[in-house]
């Protein structure tokens, strides 16, 4: 062969291989294209991630609309890789078509919890879009998620490792009626045989079906079973070609599969006596979704019924599910793409009319936003739950509650409500959906994919803790002895009345109410009463509150902590006013007792001087309980000087060991001792007390 043709050859092969792939781009994207649109979302990724590297580089608009329509495609089936799809768009001038690239990467940054990043995307599309109310909650949330983690609620959850599968999304449980003791979920786990398991074009993964387990006598899940009855008519199967558990060879339904595919069933509800079963069923044909819709089967003699199709629009392309009941079973809530919505999927809802529904009324913009509300939960009390990505929210789908708002009238007929996020633990920076309540209790399941590297779908259980209120401490006389002959009495606005002897040790602790005041009396014969008050009114949490009670003697002086006067003067100093508003709240707690109030100095300086003094600060005490509402008969002020001086107790003698239980500070026994230990004996020595005189004032 001559080099001329030899050459020949080789140009053409070159410019084959050049022009080809320019050609096949075309074609390929145009493959790709009606996968995207029909909502095949998996395989359109991978069709423009091979296509990506062969657009050419000064087709900057073409590779940047197919980077972004690739991060659609990875948004919508929570792929990691959405941002850095968008992010290539964004490179490639993509805002210049289209600002909601913005929008988008705001989403899939808030959904990764990075949420400065999402922030300033959220900020950038609200420049050309300053009305947006996604951008404007999406922002919002952004800069409100730190204060948010502050307030947790009181749940607790725990993933739920019963419902589990490995490399498997399992999601949206429901009980089966009201006894709670059988439960449905929705899963993509293995359980026919394999060549029925067909992965979805539109997620990449197998197709969803549902589970049933039940409770056994010990209150623990047992084995989880593929529900019998519904696949074999919705995969065009007969009995005999396949059982519940995907046993048999079904050679015609695999033949039948090829051509209509394998059905999507999943996310049900129930009527309150479990009978009757509604579920969102898909199925695509010829490779075409052609969206979800409602079946419902009754159940009779343990299994499902023929699945029968609720038809609720007469458009047939029209995109409905995730059903849920109103406790009467008489309303029907779901979720669809219907016209006439406010964006994305809505919340809608039809009644019972007869043996058919009503015309679909949309649940409106309380709950609705331009975003998608998906998985409706209805509870027993008419709360409504639903997930959101529209309304603000951690990212990604959370969990919200909506109950009617009664002070709200709108002459139009939309039913209005107040909705709440569920906030955390329930919500995070992921999927947030789904949830089911166990009977009237606040107890139930939800899901989540959280802290899945996958991205895979798991259950959680969470539990509302008892709100448990106490009260407790301590009751001892004024030395810290315990008392244990104490009789409390504990007397509510709730109508508690109830009466209580504390431990041999001292102490006591009760139980209280939620919303209630409270006013206790200690009282024990030989002292004083005391009296406290508490309330549990406001709280949100578990609380206990500690009252001590320090009971007076009423056969010897109590000596008064913390009365400061001014040196060498009568004048009572500020600091003083704690240790007397406490007397007059005892005199209060005691309004039958006179008592004595006596000022005492030590033995330093003139006698005569030291007793004029303490007279007048006994009567300044007393000037400043009459101050405070007490009767001026009830008080009697004395002036000792340095004529009683303490006999020291157990309470003194173990702070200051030098000094013997029982012993009389009096001066012979002070001037035997120290300097250091003189001043410290003065110290005692100069004090204010009160003493019981009558407990009969009033009473005759």
């Amino acid at each position: 062969m001559s080099k001329t043709i030899l050459h020949r050859i080789l140009f053409f092969f070159l410019c084959t291989t050049v022009l080809l792939p320019s050609c096949s781009v075309q074609q390929r994207l145009k493959r790709a294209d009606k996968k995207y649109a029909i909502g095949e979302y998996y395989s359109a990724a991978e069709a423009y991630k091979k296509i990506l590297p062969h657009i050419k580089k000064q087709d900057k608009s073409l590779k940047a609309s197919t980077a972004f329509k690739q991060g659609e495609c990875y948004r919508h089936i929570n792929h990691p890789k959405a941002a850095t799809a968008y992010a290539t768009a964004i490179r490639q001038k993509y805002q210049l078509q289209d600002s909601i690239v913005f929008l988008r990467q705001a989403q899939v940054l808030q959904y990764q919890g990075k949420y400065t990043e999402a922030a300033k995307s959220y900020s950038l599309y609200l420049e050309s879009h300053p009305d947006s109310y996604e951008g404007q909650a999406g922002l919002y949330a952004c800069q409100q998620v730190g204060e948010w983690r502050k307030m947790p609620s009181r749940y607790k959850i725990n993933l739920e490792k019963d419902f589990s599968a490995k490399r498997a999304s399992t999601f949206s449980p429901c009980y089966i009626g009201e006894e709670s003791d059988a439960i449905m979920f929705t899963s993509n786990r293995t359980a026919r045989k394999k060549k029925d398991k067909r992965n979805s074009p539109v997620t990449g993964v197998p197709v969803n079906q549902l589970y049933t387990t039940r409770k056994d006598a010990q209150g623990k899940w047992v084995e989880i079973e593929l529900t019998e009855g519904l696949y074999e008519v919705a995969n065009g199967e007969s009995e005999s070609a396949s059982g519940a558990d995907g046993s048999g060879d079904g050679e015609s339904a695999e033949g039948s599969q090829k051509k209509e595919g394998t059905a999507e069933i999943g996310v049900c509800c129930f009527t309150a006596d479990g009978r009757t079963m509604y579920f969102t069923y898909s199925k695509p044909i010829n490779g075409q979704d052609l969206g979800a819709k409602i079946y419902t089967s009754s159940r009779a003699s343990g299994s499902w019924g023929e699945p029968q199709e609720v038809k609720l629009f007469t458009d047939s392309t029209i995109t409905i599910g995730h059903p849920t009941l109103n406790h009467t079973g008489d309303t029907l809530w779901f979720s669809s793409d219907a016209p006439g919505g406010l964006g994305g999927k809505d919340i809608w809802f039809v009644v019972q009319d007869g043996d058919k529904w009503s015309m679909p009324e949309n649940a409106g913009p309380d709950i609705n936003s331009t975003g998608d509300e998906l998985f409706p939960t209805m509870r027993h009390d008419g709360t409504l739950y639903f997930a959101s990505n529209g309304h603000p929210g951690y990212g990604g789908l959370d969990l919200f509650m909506a109950y009617p708002d009664t002070l709200q009238v709108d002459t139009t007929g939309i039913p209005h409500y107040i909705v709440m996020n569920m906030g955390m633990p329930f919500n995070s920076n992921g999927d947030d959906f789904g949830i089911t309540f166990e009977g009237k209790t606040d107890n139930g399941y939800f899901s989540s994919n959280r802290n899945d590297k996958k991205g895979y779908d798991q259950i959680y259980r969470f539990v509302l803790p008892e709100m448990i209120f106490l009260v407790e401490g301590t009751v001892t006389d004024n030395s810290d002895t315990p008392l244990s002959d104490v009789r409390l009495r504990l007397v509510g606005d709730d109508g508690t009345n109830s009466k209580l002897q504390v431990r041999r040790d001292g102490t006591y602790r009760i139980k209280l109410r939620k919303d209630v005041h409270y006013a206790m009396l200690a009282s024990a014969r030989g002292y004083l009463n005391m009296k406290e008050t508490l309330e549990t009114t406001g709280l949100n949490d578990s609380y206990t509150a500690t009252r001590n009670f320090v009971l007076s003697p009423i056969s010897k002086p109590v000596k008064m902590d913390n009365v400061f006067y001014e040196f060498g003067k009568w004048d009572i100093t500020s600091e003083s006013a704690t240790a007397l508003d406490a007397l007059v709240k005892l005199l209060n707690d005691n309004p039958n007792i006179t008592i004595e109030l006596s000022a005492h100095t030590d033995l330093v300086g003139n006698a005569s001087a030291n007793k004029t003094l303490s007279e007048k600060r006994a009567q300044s005490v007393v000037a400043y309980l009459i101050s405070k509402g007490i009767a001026t008969e009830r008080l009697t002020p004395v002036g000792y000087g340095k004529e009683v001086p303490v006999v020291a107790d157990k309470a003194i003698s173990k702070t200051y060991t030098f000094i013997p239980e029982g012993q009389v500070l009096d001066e012979e026994f002070i001037l035997t001792l120290p300097k250091e230990q003189q001043d410290i004996c003065n110290q005692i020595n100069r004090r204010t007390e009160f003493r019981v005189l009558k407990t009969t004032y009033g009473l005759y």
